[in-house]
């Protein structure tokens, strides 16, 4: 098969030496081109294979769609304070209104106010509701988080980010990803 032709296609799924992914949300993948790269420097476990191959005129092999490191890395204890992960903690949603839609985020104590930029003090609000509260405390604005803002650990995260599954998820993943599947008795 050409190369060109699938380039961009076939991610392998990048589990830790654990057979857990090193992230859920967004989804541990490596380009095919990496996958194959790990599995000659010797740091990867080939898990499962697609069924399409790529050669050279003196080696052929089908590519990875589950790798494992050889090496456990030890994940985070505590997550990056990152605009994406106060969003995902609150769930991709207003913190206010609910909305799914046009998120940024709102200090619940303004910094005019002496409000910090932390976990604590920071949610997910749609861009209307955070101009409707501007800088005024939640007591003025009649506007108060549905949580009240934390420092999530990386467990919910990931608890979280299972709940938005990506677009594709291959056949070959499905026994290294617990999405929220019902288990048979």
């Amino acid at each position: 098969m050409n190369i060109a032709a699938f380039a961009g296609k076939l991610p392998a799924l990048v589990l830790n030496a654990d057979f857990r992914p090193l992230s859920y949300y967004p989804l541990s993948l490596w380009s095919w081109q990496d996958a194959i790269k790990a599995v000659f420097l010797n740091r990867v476990n080939i898990v499962a294979e697609y069924d399409t191959e790529v050669s050279s005129p003196s080696f052929a092999m089908r590519l990875p769609s589950v790798i494992s490191l050889k090496t456990y890395i030890a994940p985070p204890t505590y997550p990056a304070f990152t605009r994406f992960n106060v969003f995902l903690r609150d769930r991709f949603e207003c913190q206010y209104c609910g909305a799914h839609h046009d998120l940024t985020f709102d200090h619940v104590i303004p910094r005019c106010s002496g409000g910090e930029t932390t976990w604590e003090n920071v949610v997910a609000a749609c861009s209307p509701c955070n101009l409707r509260k501007g800088g005024m405390m939640p007591a003025k604005a009649q506007m108060w988080p549905r949580q009240k803002p934390y420092m999530p650990s990386v467990f919910d995260l990931h608890k979280n980010g299972r709940r938005f599954p990506p677009n594709h998820l291959h056949e070959s993943w499905m026994d290294y990803l617990y999405w929220d599947v019902e288990l048979e008795p």
